[in-house]
């Protein structure tokens, strides 16, 4: 089985759980939506140029960096036929394995198995034009250990925002972040609409990669 990777390179994780720290990204060609703000649409062109990696290549790529957090995004890593080949893989070699998905396909199986990566799923808010593909069943299979994020770029979007969190109550399960849509929104309107409603558990998170590089940086 063979993966089509757009790009590899080691940084350091921009958001969730694990901001801040050292990670490898395997970023994977192609994508099933077409999100307003999507600051990665290059890699969810047809025509994108993609590499095709065994699992065994990607492996021999992780441990050859010496980090242990292997972040896999997109484009969507979902799309991938077999993941769980790779995932299991990476697991068993020492590895960390995040999934970036953008919460529009079922994570049940992969959230099941026995090696078992961790999960952040985008919840798409009105502004992506994207919300009415949101797979919210997946809210069953979170732990501790995973996080839902929202991308927010208007004050309507943080209403959207609340609504779900209070109906799934996603902060008994998971880490809950909320990001502003790189120049769309202040980050200081999120903080204050999180302290207004008393957000407990829900952390502001700004996209570290943006700040400390150009924000349209490729291989950071």
């Amino acid at each position: 089985m063979r993966y089509e990777v757009a790009e590899k390179f080691v940084s350091i994780n921009g958001e969730s759980v694990r901001a801040g720290e050292p990670a490898v990204f395997i970023r994977f060609r192609g994508c099933n939506l077409g999100c307003s703000y999507c600051d990665t649409q290059w890699a969810n062109e047809e025509g994108c140029p993609a590499r095709e990696m065994t699992a065994e290549e990607i492996t021999a790529y992780a441990d050859g960096t010496g980090i242990v957090n292997v972040t896999l995004t997109g484009g969507e890593p979902l799309l991938q036929r077999e993941l769980p080949v790779l995932t299991d893989a990476l697991i068993s070699s020492g590895h960390r394995v995040e999934i970036e998905t953008n919460g529009s396909i079922s994570i049940a199986e992969m959230a099941c198995r026995e090696k078992r990566p961790v999960f952040t799923l985008d919840y798409k808010l009105p502004s992506s034009d994207m919300e009415g593909m949101m797979l919210t069943d997946n809210y069953s299979f979170l732990t501790g250990e995973d996080a839902v994020k929202f991308v927010a770029g208007t004050r309507g979007d943080l209403d959207r925002a609340y609504e779900i969190i209070q109906k799934y109550r996603l902060t008994e399960k998971c880490r809950v972040y909320i990001s502003p849509v790189f120049g769309r929104i202040e980050p200081a309107e999120i903080v204050r609409y999180i302290i207004d409603r008393r957000m407990n558990g829900v952390k502001l998170q700004l996209q570290l990669h943006k700040f400390i590089w150009e924000p349209d940086m490729r291989g950071v």
